[in-house]
């Protein structure tokens, strides 16, 4: 099904606010969630680069990569990736079990509830300075960041038919990048004056407003369920813990986006690795490095909220997911095929910018579409159980790629990086071979 035509930018977006009360809240939702997860986000960073391995680690742990001859600094990155998917492996039976025995009105809330109560402890963690709070606080960030938004893209496709996600969800995610540059600003200018320790509470408050934002959008959840008589989300799902990783098996459409977000990954991972070896070589201070990075996150986050105003809607309502998910993975194997011949600074941080815009602006609302048309398992336990568990393996495997590959220099790294986009390229004909299959609308 084909939009109408409709005024682009500001203008469609105070259009679709007027047209959808669910909009507002769902606008508040992401905002609120993005800008609580980036005011976190540079303590992750600055905890992961300290040179304090007892801030970052607990001493037990230090003594005993010690007393087998490894320097545990030369594999911090490593060390905490590998933890963070053994992590994921044992929370998404826990999240399976609680999809599967409580309704949407009880597990939504718990996630966030959840979220929240650990903020508290964080805050006295950090007030009080506990050792190896820092590898602690990275793997909930990066815990947090995938589920939290896992749950949040699940929950708008309950709220929003395949029509309106394609009309709407290029603006929800302006709002989230909205967020994104909130939360960083909030962070510069509040931690010198109230320590990181206050920050948790900061965090928490905005996802106190998530809370509220789930409340009011379960109104349009049931009223569209009745409307076009889907199965009811205020009922339990069922079901064994392990279905989402079973439908991933299962079902061809699922094992493609798995596969899809598998290289997705590998390209982003291959690349920010790789930019922090050239960044590391080519800037000796850490007030330049910082500056070079925070320049990149200003220049992705403008170019994102760009991309989703004027085009992502366009895109999504005329000519489908196809452009949106093929225009980022070609942009990337043009980028990295560039960066395997020159691999300076500048190239690097304007491929990384592209490809993180690309993805955040394009590639991401493209795929959630797809769990609109699909029923609440796929999109609670297989969608959950793809952007954890398979993410986080990913992540954790190009990791270590990067760590082989770039013992004989940027070129080949980049070099391995076109072929990764290359099969990226390929994961996502399969994804628009098999969405041919699914129901237009639901």
């Amino acid at each position: 099904m084909t939009a109408p035509s409709r005024p682009r930018g500001l203008r469609g977006l105070a259009l679709a606010l007027r047209e959808s009360p669910a909009l507002w809240w769902s606008f508040l939702y992401f905002f609120c969630l993005l800008s609580g997860y980036y005011v976190l986000r540079p303590v992750r960073e600055a905890m992961a680069a300290s040179d304090d391995l007892q801030t970052l680690f607990p001493q037990a742990l230090i003594d005993g990569f010690a007393a087998r001859g490894v320097a545990l600094q030369d594999f911090v990155l490593q060390f905490l990736f590998t933890c963070v998917f053994l992590i994921m492996l044992v929370l998404q039976p826990v999240y399976g079990w609680l999809v599967s025995r409580y309704p949407r009105r009880v597990f939504l809330p718990v996630v966030y509830g959840f979220f929240i109560i650990t903020l508290l402890g964080f805050y006295a963690m950090f007030d009080s300075g506990v050792p190896g709070r820092g590898m602690a606080f990275f793997f909930w960030v990066m815990v947090f960041n995938l589920f939290a938004v896992a749950v949040f893209w699940s929950f708008m496709a309950d709220v929003f038919s395949n029509v309106q996600a394609r009309a709407y969800y290029g603006y929800i995610g302006a709002a989230g990048t909205l967020g994104a540059f909130l939360g960083p600003l909030l962070t510069g200018a509040l931690v010198q004056r109230v320590g990181i320790a206050n920050l948790m509470l900061v965090s928490a408050g905005f996802l106190s407003v998530c809370l509220l934002c789930i409340w009011r959008l379960r109104h349009w959840a049931v009223q569209r369920e009745q409307a076009q008589q889907l199965v009811s989300g205020e009922a339990p799902m069922g079901g064994s813990v392990l279905d989402g990783l079973r439908l991933i098996v299962r079902e061809p459409l699922l094992r493609w986006l798995a596969i899809m977000v598998v290289f997705g990954v590998g390209v982003g991972t291959l690349l920010y690795n790789q930019q922090a070896s050239i960044v590391r070589a080519a800037f000796t201070d850490p007030e330049a490095r910082t500056a070079f990075y925070s320049h990149i996150d200003l220049a992705v986050n403008a170019l994102t909220l760009l991309v989703q105003l004027a085009l992502t809607r366009w895109l999504l309502s005329r000519h489908g997911i196809a452009p949106a998910l093929l225009i980022p993975a070609l942009a990337v194997i043009v980028g990295f095929s560039v960066l395997a011949a020159s691999p300076l600074p500048l190239l690097v941080a304007v491929v990384q910018v592209v490809t993180r815009a690309s993805e955040f602006s394009l590639f991401k609302p493209a795929r959630e579409t797809l769990y609109t048309r699909v029923d609440r398992q796929w999109r609670y336990k297989a969608g959950a159980a793809i952007d954890t568990v398979v993410y986080r393996g990913a992540d954790l495997s190009f990791t270590w790629l990067h760590k082989g590959l770039s013992l004989f220099g940027s070129h080949v790294v980049f070099i391995g990086g076109v072929v990764v986009a290359g099969l990226l390229t390929v994961s996502a004909v399969g994804v628009l071979r098999e969405e041919k299959t699914l129901p237009r609308d639901r």
